[in-house]
């Protein structure tokens, strides 16, 4: 018997407070008003579904959708409550559950006890009329290659229990946790199928029929297959477009069947595995492809190649045109995990997220904004991109920037980077390689920084930097933290980046007033350190730079409120050094230096502008003495409390003609008390990247807190089941010397030649302590200006913290961060391995600006495509 394709679906919806935007559990008082033949309860007293006819046609299915939200939101909207079709609502939280009244649920509850509780989840069901149980049971395993495309195309449900879970669905992960979610195995027929079912409700594990939680199944209340993976789509057209595609995979599969084609099924743990990466990454990563074996695709070549192998059958059931072009519009504008989360990060407020999938659930079918910025043309969108969205739409925060750099013509680009070069030139903003002064290569295009996320890192590398102050006074002190067991002696004494003169110097002086730090953004949006820079981080003054060049040569671009000026942070350094040299020296009106080597430091350019800005006086070793205890500047007599310490060797090996032990007898004053050394002897130790893989601990050990931010999982070759892994995966791995500065020794090992890859076997093999090894961080990017437009580059951020202490109030985040360009093609951003930079727009907190209210929020306008 032939199946009959008609189209149905059943979606769960969440019911919002108008008031609070939290989940409301007024079901119960709601259904009794409503057609029990259109809307039913579910386990949550928080969720209505709706049930529609069966249909025949795709614009068939759009129409009574948008009718049944929209008499439901009609009908509840007097009692103060809205819809929401999303797998998860964004600000649900364990407490919000209230089970629905009956016998059953409350058995489930007995039984599954947290599992149920945990069901604050909404899914969409999409039925296809396949009367014949048998042919539906073999359909139902056909067609389980296409089902992680379509559950990517749902993905709505990335947050949960007030937080970013990492996942596009995690409304799939909590449902996999039924016992008879998934596949159902391999049966014969539906004779086979109903034994199976049998089997498990006589285990007592299910309870009945319904309870067949399975990926597809043949209806337990319809003649049809029915689709369960999906999460609730809040835009009406991404549930007719998986509906499209869901019909046509039956109907594949069904001509298979009647074929007698030889069919071979993936593997259970591989369809497992395709499932999970699909809950986890949605459109924004890869998905695995429609073979037998491991594939990774991109997730839009995915869903295309899905597409493709359906036309056929599209073409058939004459819905090509309606699939194809619902598909463009869903990947253009991402799914509604990508929405929510760009709602996200404007301001960090999830009242934020839940506003847009009411509005979308409300909202025209198609979801489109009518007026949604143009795409930029020609930009090759990657995820993670900080700027640019799916279809190579701006993102709110670079809209403007967007329309501004995309108003140049190939002439006025010309003119302004060669304006850009000539005042780098003027101003000689530049860096030193190997003796070989070379230009600063500076991009046009700003990065900005939203007031939201530079809060989240003032207060993450407020904590870090403390942890690390911390540790380098116990490590060159009274190594409290080896007493305790947390950290082995051998960790750090002896360690790269280790100095035995650290130990001299005064208990209470803080050791690290200025830190660095590296960090890149995950493929969500969230921050994590990639590096420590605590002997010598450099970068400030180039920031300020940017700043002053784009202000010179593009003093046209749209700037956004309240951006911050980076120019006050010379202040806040000149501040930072007074309080730590007086709290050494008590010198009440100190005079500090800024210690360098000259013309051949690599950035001497910014040891010159913070000198200048800061106040400092600028000297080489060759100007120094030590007189009766104490520094002297040569050039003037005048004593030196302070040196800020800006060279690229240790403090003892200074010497000068007139005096061959300078450094000793400058750490000979340093640990009386009369000189205050700024970023100290030793600090190099955290710098060691083995030592960055213990600083989650430090964090955990001095301030008992959770660390705020992440780290790149890192692997210390000097451990050998760390090392055999290591070596094992050079080739997918960046493996870097633990001494490593400006990127060289790097190597990214899934861009390394099969010689690179067995060399850096051979290195690790010969001094494992000599290297670490991380996984690869897929660095966010950014649009940048070229000849041909704008093109995405990757980026870091470097951002400064000062100290003048070790408690909370003691770090200041400084106003200033820059932004590293990679060359095009590249993941490395140092300038020293060819590297660029551009302007960091870091946007301060202006006025407290509330949310819209919540009744503002439209009302479903069930209207046309």
């Amino acid at each position: 018997m032939s199946a009959e394709l008609t189209l149905g679906a059943e979606e769960e919806l969440h019911l919002i407070d108008l008031e609070s935007g939290r989940l409301s559990a007024k079901a119960p008082r709601l259904l009794p008003k409503l057609p029990s033949d259109r809307f039913g309860a579910e386990l949550q007293r928080t969720t209505i579904e709706t049930n529609t006819p069966v249909v025949r046609t795709l614009d068939d299915l759009r129409r009574v959708v948008v009718d049944l939200r929209r008499e439901l939101s009609t009908a509840i909207a007097p009692a103060g409550v809205t819809i929401a079709a999303a797998g998860t609502a964004p600000r649900s939280e364990y407490a919000d559950f209230e089970l629905s009244a009956g016998g059953r649920y409350g058995r489930m509850q007995e039984q599954y006890r947290m599992l149920v509780d945990e069901q604050l989840i909404c899914g969409l069901q999409v039925h296809v009329g396949v009367s014949d149980r048998d042919l539906a049971v073999e359909i139902a395993q056909r067609v389980a290659p296409v089902l992680p495309a379509l559950l990517a195309l749902s993905a709505s449900s990335p947050f949960w229990n007030g937080q970013d879970t990492g996942y596009a669905s995690f409304r799939s992960i909590i449902w996999q946790r039924w016992p008879s979610a998934g596949s159902f195995g391999r049966v014969r027929d539906a004779a086979e199928y109903d034994r199976v079912l049998d089997d498990l409700i006589a285990s007592g594990v299910i309870a009945d029929k319904k309870m067949a939680y399975f990926d597809v199944r043949p209806s337990s209340h319809a003649p049809t297959l029915e689709l369960r993976v999906c999460d609730a789509t809040p835009i009406v057209d991404d549930a007719v477009l998986i509906a499209g595609l869901f019909r046509a995979a039956v109907r594949k599969a069904e001509k298979s069947v009647e074929s007698g084609a030889e069919w071979h099924p993936r593997s259970e743990p591989l369809h497992r595995a395709a499932m999970w990466q699909a809950a986890r990454s949605g459109l924004s990563g890869d998905l695995v492809g429609l073979g037998h074996h491991p594939e990774r695709l991109t997730a839009d070549t995915a869903v295309r190649q899905l597409v493709a192998r359906l036309r056929e059958e599209l073409e058939e059931l004459g819905d090509w045109s309606t699939v194809t072009e619902l598909l463009e519009d869903t990947l253009a504008r991402g799914n509604s995990t990508d929405r929510q989360r760009t709602a996200y990060a404007e301001r960090g407020e999830l009242d934020d997220v839940v506003a847009l999938v009411v509005e979308d659930t409300a909202g025209t079918p198609s979801g489109r904004d009518p007026d949604r910025v143009a795409s930029i043309p020609g930009y090759r969108v990657r995820a993670g991109d900080e700027a640019v969205g799916p279809g190579a739409h701006p993102r709110p925060a670079f809209r403007d920037l967007a329309a501004f750099f995309g108003s140049w013509d190939a002439e006025t680009a010309r003119d302004r980077c060669a304006a850009r070069d000539a005042w780098t030139r003027e101003h000689e903003v530049g860096f030193v390689v190997d003796g070989t002064a070379q230009a600063f290569g500076c991009d046009l295009v700003p990065r900005t920084v939203s007031a939201y996320e530079w809060s989240q890192l003032e207060h993450g590398l407020g904590q870090r930097a403390r942890a690390i102050e911390l540790f380098l006074r116990d490590a060159y002190g009274e190594r409290r933290i080896v007493a305790d067991g947390v950290l082995g002696e051998d960790h750090f004494v002896g360690a790269a980046g280790w100095d035995p003169a650290a130990t001299r110097l005064p208990a209470a002086a803080v050791r690290a007033p200025v830190l660095g730090f590296d960090l890149v953004r995950n493929e969500f949006g969230g921050w994590r350190v990639l590096e420590d820079n605590v002997r010598s981080p450099s970068g400030v003054a180039y920031g300020i730079a940017l700043r002053e060049l784009m202000d010179a040569v593009v003093p046209d671009a749209p700037r956004p409120e309240h951006l911050v000026a980076p120019h006050g942070v010379v202040d806040q350094l000149r501040r930072t050094l007074r309080t730590n040299t007086t709290a050494v020296t008590g010198a009440t009106d100190p005079v500090i230096a800024l210690l360098s080597d000259g013309p051949a430091a690599g950035a001497w350019f910014e040891h010159r502008s913070l000198a200048a800005g800061a106040g400092l006086r600028l000297l080489a070793g060759s100007d120094l003495d030590v007189r009766d205890g104490r520094v002297v500047d040569l050039t003037t007599g005048d004593r030196v409390d302070g040196l800020y310490l800006r060279i690229d060797r240790d403090v003892a090996a200074l010497t000068a003609e007139h005096a061959p032990d300078l450094g000793a007898r400058v750490l000979d004053a340093a640990e009386a008390g009369r000189v205050y050394l700024a970023n100290a002897p030793g600090n190099a130790l955290v710098d060691d990247k083995a030592m960055y893989v213990t600083v989650p601990d430090l964090i955990w050990y001095y301030l008992d807190e959770k660390p705020l931010l992440e780290s790149v999982p890192t692997y210390r070759t000097s451990i050998e089941a760390e090392r055999l892994s290591v070596l094992d995966r050079v080739g997918e791995l960046v493996t870097k010397p633990v001494d490593g500065e400006g990127g060289r020794g790097v190597l990214i090992g899934p861009s390394a030649s099969a010689p690179e890859v067995a060399e850096r076997r051979r290195a690790i093999a010969a001094d494992p302590s000599a290297w670490v090894g991380q996984e690869v961080v897929q660095l966010s990017s950014h649009p940048t200006i070229t000849a041909g437009g704008l093109e995405p580059r990757h980026v870091d951020l470097r951002a400064f913290v000062y100290a003048t202490g070790t408690g909370p109030g003691d770090l200041q985040l400084a106003d200033v961060a820059l932004t590293r360009v990679a060359p095009e093609g590249s993941m490395v951003v140092n300038s020293s391995q060819g590297g660029g930079a551009k302007d960091t727009w870091i946007v301060g907190a202006g006025p407290t600006v509330p949310p819209a209210a919540v009744p503002a929020w439209p009302t479903p306008d069930g209207g046309g495509r």
